[in-house]
């Protein structure tokens, strides 16, 4: 395994006609690769085991990517990586229908981790209309693109693509973070960023100095990032904390400014809290585009009549109302329009505060209404015995 088989397969690199082949990516998988198994008995039914799957033919790998997939999110549900490896899917499908990428687009996650995004967007385009045989080599090597910077997440995350049917993934293992902003050029844009950056976060002093705006906080300079990255009439949709949204710390304020400015960020859908399992923090998915400024923000509130958690995850039907809601951006109990005019123009607060929600009134017990009266009198009687003894 470590004298012959892993340098054989690590070899694939080096012997790949290019980049954008399946031969290249395995030798990358395994440059990145190394065989941790101990014990010989162990390894002898690992390999006995896979000896017995199957996925030579589309159906095959279709459930091998199933299983794939229920492993990354037993990895997300384990905890301290809940946010890392596994963004719910019915969100991810939730976000790329909303954005609703075309063929032909140039679609990047900059924290691609598992590549959920990607893995979504390609099974969206892939049922979008009948594909010529020039559309699908479009879509296979000249459509998706990705940064990862930890080793696991990057693996995983080549994994993921090829076995949803992407057989050369553009995932680049490299920290984003790294890049300076005043580098990118037009060449270096994108039409759709599609993510979910890590937050909570803290990046290095010298990794600030590649960013206009000055903040450890990792997610605040992965969205300063993906602004710069979009195209002109760019389209985007990324998760962030809540709190971005009414943070009042200069680096705050200066981002919703920018973001404000030269996006137009025409939705913002609040999520519940447990929507990501293991990560107790509450978010918003951003959808904007770049290019004009933002004159009125839709916002849509997923109210739940449950907790969300491992055995009660966010589905779907869940999300059905929104989509439906945000073709035409109508208000209803759950959602609301804000026109930027009428904001706080020092602080850009675009705090999600639902005016349309109706407050539901709690009839109070006959019990509780005797012991208020009792606690009342007893109240009066104090105070009348203070005024007598003050007499």
């Amino acid at each position: 395994m470590n004298i012959e088989l892993f340098p054989y397969l690590k070899k694939f690199k080096k012997d790949a006609e290019s980049a954008d082949t399946i031969e290249y990516k395995i030798g990358e998988i395994f440059s990145e690769l190394k065989n941790r198994v101990q014990s010989g008995y162990n390894l002898r039914e690992v390999l006995n085991r896979i000896d017995e799957l199957r996925f030579r033919t589309h159906a095959e790998k279709h459930e091998m990517s199933h299983l794939y997939e229920d492993k990354i999110k037993n990895m997300g549900n384990a905890g301290r990586n809940g946010g890392e490896y596994y963004t719910p899917r019915p969100l991810i499908t939730t976000i790329v229908k909303v954005v609703a990428p075309k063929i032909g687009d140039t679609i990047y996650d900059g924290a691609v981790g598992s590549a959920g995004f990607l893995c979504e967007a390609f099974n969206y385009l892939k049922h979008s209309k009948a594909l010529t045989t020039k559309e699908t080599e479009i879509l296979q090597k000249k459509t998706f693109y990705g940064k990862e910077k930890k080793s696991l997440a990057y693996i995983i995350g080549i994994m993921n693509m090829i076995l949803h049917g992407v057989e050369a993934p553009n995932i680049i293992h490299t920290n984003t973070l790294a890049e300076n902003l005043a580098d990118i050029q037009e060449k270096d844009r994108y039409d759709v960023v599609l993510a979910n950056p890590p937050f909570g976060g803290k990046e290095r002093a010298e990794v600030q100095q590649n960013f206009p705006i000055k903040t450890g906080e990792t997610a605040s300079l992965f969205l300063q990032h993906f602004i710069k990255i979009l195209r002109a009439g760019g389209k985007a949709g990324v998760v962030i904390k809540n709190t971005f949204l009414s943070n009042t710390d200069n680096a705050s304020v200066a981002l919703r400014k920018q973001l404000l400015d030269s996006c137009n960020l025409h939705t913002v859908l609040d999520l519940p809290g447990g929507t990501f399992t293991g990560a107790g923090v509450k978010t918003v998915v951003l959808f904007f585009e770049k290019g004009s400024a933002t004159k009125k923000v839709w916002f849509y509130q997923l109210n739940l009549d449950r907790n969300l958690g491992k055995t009660n995850a966010l589905n779907e039907k869940d999300l059905a109302d929104f989509i439906e809601l945000q073709k035409t951006k109508a208000d209803s109990e759950n959602s609301w329009t804000v026109d930027i005019k009428n904001i706080d123009q020092a602080t850009c607060d675009l705090s999600a505060k639902n005016p349309n929600k109706k407050e539901e009134a709690t009839l109070r017990q006959p019990q509780q209404i005797l012991e208020e009266m009792k606690a009342l009198d007893e109240e009066s009687a104090d105070i009348l015995n203070a005024i007598m003894e003050l007499i």
